[in-house]
């Protein structure tokens, strides 16, 4: 249970980094980059599975580009539920769904299922290998 709350907060701090990187993303203060982050996550885990099977033949096509217009939509669709979360203009959502996955991916990978930060800790050996 840990863990999910930790890339909620994950994706809450890659929400607030996206508008300050982005003009066209706007959130007024952390509590409606954290409901947004919610609302994401929900329509992650509900509609981008069946939008992904809608346009396949599509995103085939354009060799999986299509995604970034699906994260667009999913990004907009948030910002008209949640007050203080406002994304203006497709491109700010384009770019905004992008920077997001980004920053979310790249701290996730820190943190196992458990919600704890996991690294690999390397150690040199004999002939100047690096090893676990």
């Amino acid at each position: 249970m840990t863990g999910l709350f930790i890339r909620w907060l994950i994706l809450t701090a890659a929400i607030m980094f996206a508008s300050y990187i982005l003009d066209g993303i706007h959130v007024s203060g952390f509590f409606s980059a954290f409901f947004a982050a919610a609302i994401l996550g929900i329509l992650n885990a509900f509609f981008r599975p069946i939008l992904l099977i809608l346009t396949l033949p599509i995103n085939i096509l354009s060799l999986g580009l299509f995604t970034f217009v699906i994260n667009a939509l999913l990004l907009k669709m948030a910002s008209g539920v949640i007050s203080g979360f406002d994304v203006r203009g497709f491109w700010a959502a384009v770019f905004g769904s992008l920077i997001i996955s980004v920053v979310s991916w790249f701290l996730s990978s820190f943190i196992n299922e458990r919600g704890r930060v996991e690294y690999i800790d390397l150690k040199k050996r004999g002939g100047g290998r690096w090893e676990p």
